[in-house]
């Protein structure tokens, strides 16, 4: 009478598809990582327009023009610098409006945030709508 030998542990094959599977796995999760990580870093860029953004209102329905919404002029604040801002915003400008957000180099291709108002006027009141472009928008982090 033959017994049979019970198997104990795992085999060549088996370990090598699952090493494939967990290689696999990892080749798509971290690109992904990386892209949220750095998304979640230019949320501070994003962040750091916020208080021009709402200056450049204010100064638009004071003024009823955009060409007078500078940094440093007509209520708006004057532009920011490295390290003002936060670690991943290099600067923050106003021209005639119009935003300009840079991030430092910590975030790959150093993306830009660029918010276009455009002056229209609701019931005799100035309303300003923004739109986004930079390099952010392609890069979808923005």
């Amino acid at each position: 009478m033959k017994l049979k030998s019970l198997q104990k542990g795992f085999t060549l094959i088996e370990l090598m598809i699952v090493i494939a599977i967990i290689g696999i796995l990892a080749a798509i999760a971290v690109p992904q990582y990386q892209a949220y990580t750095n998304k979640a870093k230019f949320s501070e860029v994003v962040t750091a327009t916020a208080p021009f953004k709402l200056a450049v209102e204010l100064c638009a329905a004071d003024t009823g023009a955009l060409t007078d919404c500078n940094a440093g002029a007509n209520g708006v604040p004057p532009g920011v610098s490295a390290g003002q801002a936060g670690s991943y915003v290099a600067t923050v400008g106003v021209l005639a409006g119009e935003i300009t957000a840079k991030a430092t180099a910590s975030i790959p291709s150093t993306p830009t945030y660029i918010l276009t108002p455009v002056l229209g006027s609701t019931a005799g009141s100035a309303l300003v709508t923004w739109s986004k472009g930079g390099t952010c928008v392609t890069l979808g982090y923005c």
